[in-house]
């Protein structure tokens, strides 16, 4: 993948968020790492242009959402259900763990879920469900109304 050198670091960190997921595995897709639960892709690592970039499967409101931020950017095949982020540039590691998440519960089975929540709850003392929605918000809307996540 060209253009690696630099983002190896943020690449190896957003793998290791993906394969901590239950039932998440990764495999070759287009000649490039997917990530995957069940069946459905939820991330992705590929060059877009020459740069290493981090592909994420969300709902369309977020991704409306994130192409106002940068580093994210149009993914080439995304239909308006994928983003992407370069993972060469300086990224928040907050935001980047939230859409690893979110991504993987837009497609995970539900025992996958039910796991999710299990392995959270020691963490927090409490049902999981979608604390990491709350908790990172994407935007927020004016008034305080809470626009997306």
């Amino acid at each position: 993948m060209g253009g690696v050198g630099k983002a190896k670091p943020a690449l190896e960190r957003v793998r290791r968020m993906c394969l901590a997921l239950p039932e998440a595995r990764e495999t070759v897709a287009w000649g490039h790492p997917v990530f995957k639960a069940g069946s459905k892709t939820f991330a992705a690592i590929e060059p877009v242009k020459g740069r290493p970039s981090i592909a994420f499967r969300l709902n369309p409101v977020d991704v409306d959402l994130l192409l106002q931020r940068r580093p994210f950017f149009v993914t080439p095949y995304g239909r308006g259900l994928w983003v992407s982020a370069w993972a060469d540039a300086a990224l928040d590691w907050r935001l980047i763990g939230s859409l690893v998440e979110r991504s993987y519960r837009v497609v995970a089975l539900k025992r996958m879920l039910h796991a999710l929540a299990r392995e959270a709850a020691p963490r927090t003392g409490e049902h999981a469900g979608s604390a990491s929605r709350d908790q990172y918000p994407i935007a927020r809307a004016p008034r305080g109304r809470r626009r997306g996540l």
